[in-house]
């Protein structure tokens, strides 16, 4: 038996063929994430290990603890930790670290790393051990600076030059004294990093006369735990930690392994997805394969064969196409994993240096993916052809599924179907994140479902297009006939690509519902022309507010200014606004009470009243981050959002228990409204700074259509690999079925039929199919974007459904443009077939 599976493999290697590439493009997706986040995570933990290399011990502050009614903060160290961190026994230097944001723009003004790992930091007097100066000298006074030899490269900036850097608001320009080389991470992934002198840097970050960290180095013959300990004596223990050098690289590496795990998740997801949808090519070409080999099987059992011995012969034929998948995917997926690194670099993501990493692991999940995935969906195939009596197997008497076996399908998927649709249901109705379990839960039960019930339901939806294909007469009505002949194979293989398009069309319709949500959301809200912010979401400095409020043409400016606190001992953030402007610049509906700021008055949102148990008039103590306590009284509550909620106070009242505000954003309001003389006054005003932006509504909308549109196109990319997996279905469906009909199509050309017109036959059968795939996944995708966007609706009260018809109709084409693509190989084999050949063949 195991000789005769391996000589059906080598029979039917061209029937094969397309089965191995929908298992290969999956394993080489799983092969290729994990080569890819492998070797990224490699080199990034490599490179960061080196920036502790001169570390042997690190002393950092603990943060103060919160508890009842005191807000926890960070604390920082002091220059006396650090002399006694210096004068500990074991030790050969300390150096105070001070660390915070600072932009770098290029010469054209462009911010250098997108500001997201834009550092700033100190130089420890004139020689920094942490960072070699490359060129130049070390930086002293507020006018100098120094920066890392990878920006000062892309930037072209060299030593005498003028930078212009900012920290939290206006811009600053230094002069470049010195060029320095450093391994730290955010460097090697395309970052920037400034250093000023100590006092410059801890007067520019807030930090006067305290450091962030103390890195110690030890004398030759201490080790770093002896050090450590030598540390901890002469520390106070309830206000600093010390952690070695070996165990900050360590915590380093898995936050990075950590950090990369959701982007491993994410791409394995989708090659889920691929691979899941490469079963129903396995399962249905092995369906395809046994039911051409009725007549083999048959003999073998009459001659001895069990029945064990047929499903193994089957699942060995599975298991040497598993093999050649994984093999060749494994291969494929060490390419993608290459490709994708070489991608990150063309499009601007700095990697640091590595070797590409085939760890042992992904060898073993490519193999076990290929094999495990192709056995289990031959599993049911094999299962049934042990099944068929001999004699009925040799009369063909056993081809058409029973009555009986139709019949519990049918209810089977009603079943699920109707589970799902009741689950779904039930979870619009429950609140955000209680909902997304039952939902998803709800959604897989409704596709199990439908897949069970599309055998059912192809021929309703393929009888609606007769009329259509009457058009194209003996081929049309031919097609039509051949595509409800095998309505399981039909479903299998309409159900791959339904699959692909619901997601796609569900993606689809969520965002453009979310975008179109959150565009009502900001033009409902806010009254103000601008809206000013960091590049990177940190906060502002209140110098940005008084530079905008003193701009000429600006009439009405008002911080959004958070701040920690603690209420009834539960912890609460504050939203400090001036009290006389706030009411001018926005436009939120008052649910109750009045929208007065001032003075002890405050309005608390919607949720938060109804959560603490407020209304008009209530009265509650605050207990702020400095400690002390304040009775406030709230004046009246509104209907929050996602850009303005939580409790507004006035920023006289916050300011006093605040020792570094933070202002998340800017509103502002003009004389003459929006306009681009007023939006370049605002951004002179602020130096040009390319780590601000100045928005007004249409910039938010745009940026968030950016977003989204960056999304979807993620998506789509990921999930193009599962439709490429689904025409390949098709087309293997369709070489079958005309192998299949070898001798039918033969009587046909007999009698008349132009090879022409058997093209047209073979290429609207698998259009018929592919669109009514399309329709499903279209459908489906609509149900359940207006599922997911009724639980999103709870949390969001301007949610409205919004239907991308010009992009659900460009679906449906592309799912057409899919079926006539994938039949024109099979198309061409049909219509060269020799006549008097497949009238002999059985």
């Amino acid at each position: 038996m195991f000789r005769t599976a391996l000589r059906n493999v080598l029979a039917h290697k061209a029937r094969l063929l397309m089965t191995v590439l929908a298992v290969m493009l999956g394993v080489a997706f799983v092969s290729g994430t994990l080569v890819f986040t492998d070797t990224i995570s490699d080199a990034y933990r490599k490179s960061s290990a080196k920036g502790f290399d001169r570390v042997d011990v690190a002393v950092t502050p603990k943060s103060r603890e919160s508890g009842g009614n005191t807000v926890g903060r960070p604390a920082a160290l002091t220059r006396a930790q650090l002399d006694a961190s210096a004068k500990a026994p074991g030790a050969a230097s300390a150096i105070g670290v001070v660390d915070g944001f600072t932009a770098i723009a290029d010469k054209h003004g462009r911010l250098i790393g997108g500001g997201w790992q834009s550092r700033g930091g100190n130089y420890w007097g004139a020689d920094d051990p942490r960072y070699p100066l490359k060129d130049g000298t070390a930086p002293h006074g507020a006018h100098q600076v120094a920066i890392d030899a990878k920006t000062a490269e892309r930037a072209g900036y060299k030593v005498g030059d003028t930078v212009r850097v900012s920290v939290d608001g206006p811009v600053l320009t230094p002069t470049v004294t010195g060029i320095f080389t450093t391994d730290d991470g955010n460097v090697a992934a395309g970052g920037s990093l400034a250093l000023f002198d100590t006092a410059t840097a801890q007067r520019m970050f807030g930090k006067q006369g305290t450091y962030d960290e103390i890195d110690v180095t030890a004398k030759p013959g201490t080790g770093q735990d002896a050090l450590k300990a030598a540390l901890d004596k002469a520390l106070p223990a309830q206000q600093v930690k010390t952690t070695t050098g070996r165990k900050l690289a360590d915590d380093q590496a898995e936050q990075i392994a950590d950090g990369m795990s959701g982007l491993r998740q994410a791409l394995l997801v989708f090659a889920g997805i691929a691979l899941f949808v490469g079963t129903f090519i396995i399962a249905n070409t092995f369906t395809m394969l046994v039911a051409q080999r009725t007549r083999e099987l048959a003999l073998l059992r009459a001659v001895g064969a069990s029945r064990w011995q047929v499903t193994r012969s089957v699942l060995v034929e599975a298991f040497v196409v598993g093999s050649v998948a994984g093999v060749t995917g494994l291969a494929a997926g060490v390419g993608i994993g290459a490709g994708l690194r070489s991608l990150m670099g063309s499009l601007g993501a700095s990697v640091p240096d590595g070797p590409l990493i085939v760890a042992p692991s992904t060898v073993a999940a490519a193999l076990a993916v290929g094999v495990v995935i192709t056995m289990l969906a031959a599993w049911l195939p094999g299962r049934r052809a042990a099944k068929i009596p001999p004699v009925a197997a040799m009369s063909s008497l056993h081809a058409q599924a029973t009555a009986k076996s139709l019949v519990l399908r049918n209810t089977l998927g009603a079943l699920f179907s109707a589970a799902g649709v009741a689950v779904i249901l039930a979870a619009t109705r429950m609140d955000g994140s209680d909902g997304q379990a039952p939902m998803g839960l709800g959604a897989v039960l409704l596709i199990i479902g439908v897949f069970i019930l599309t055998p059912l339901l192809s021929r309703p939806l393929i009888a609606a297009v007769a009329p259509l294909l009457r058009v194209f007469g003996v081929s049309g009505k031919l097609a039509r006939q051949n595509a409800v002949r095998n309505p399981r194979r039909t479903a299998a293989t309409a159900s791959a690509l339904m699959i692909g398009l619901t997601l796609i069309t569900g993606m689809t319709v969520m965002a453009g519902s979310l975008q179109t949500s959150i565009d009502r959301m900001a033009s409902a809200s806010i009254r103000a022309d601008y809206v000013v912010s960091m590049a990177n979401g940190r906060p502002l400095s209140p110098d940005v507010d008084r530079l905008l409020a003193a701009t000429d043409g600006v009439t009405a400016t008002s911080p959004l200014r958070n701040a920690p606190a603690r209420i009834d001992g539960r912890p609460e953030y504050l939203t400090g606004v001036d009290g006389r402007a706030i009411g001018s610049l926005t436009d939120l509906t008052v649910a109750a009470g009045s929208f007065e700021v001032g003075g002890t008055k405050v309005v608390v949102d919607d949720d938060t009243a109804k959560s603490r148990h407020w209304k008009p008039g209530s009265d509650f103590t605050v207990h702020y981050e400095d400690g002390r306590a304040q009775q406030l009284t709230v004046a009246g509550v509104y209907r929050g959002n996602q850009m303005l909620k939580g409790i507004m106070l006035d920023d006289a009242t916050l300011a006093p228990h605040q020792s570094v505000p933070a202002d998340m954003r800017v509103m502002v309001k003009t004389a003459g409204g929006v306009s681009g003389a007023n939006k370049d006054r605002l951004e002179k005003a602020l130096g040009s700074n390319p780590a601000i932006k100045v928005q007004d509504k249409k910039d938010l909308s745009d940026s968030i259509a950016q977003m989204f549109t960056l999304i979807l196109n993620m998506v789509y990319g990921l999930l193009a690999m599962a439709v490429v997996v689904a025409v390949l279905g098709v087309i293997n469906t369709l070489a079958m079925s005309v192998f299949e009909r070898s001798q039918e199509i033969g009587m046909l050309r007999a009698i008349g039929l132009e090879r022409r017109a058997v093209k047209r036959m073979v290429r609207l059968e698998s259009l018929v199919i592919s669109l009514f795939g399309g329709v499903l996944g279209i459908g489906l995708g609509v149900f359940f974007g207006w599922a997911a966007g009724e639980l999103l609706g709870t949390k969001m009260p301007t949610y409205e459904l919004v239907l991308p018809w010009d992009r659900m109709a460009l679906f449906l084409l592309l799912a057409g443009a899919v079926g006539v693509l994938a039949a024109l190989w099979p198309a061409r084999r049909a219509a060269r077939l020799n006549m008097l050949a497949a009238i002999k063949s059985e």
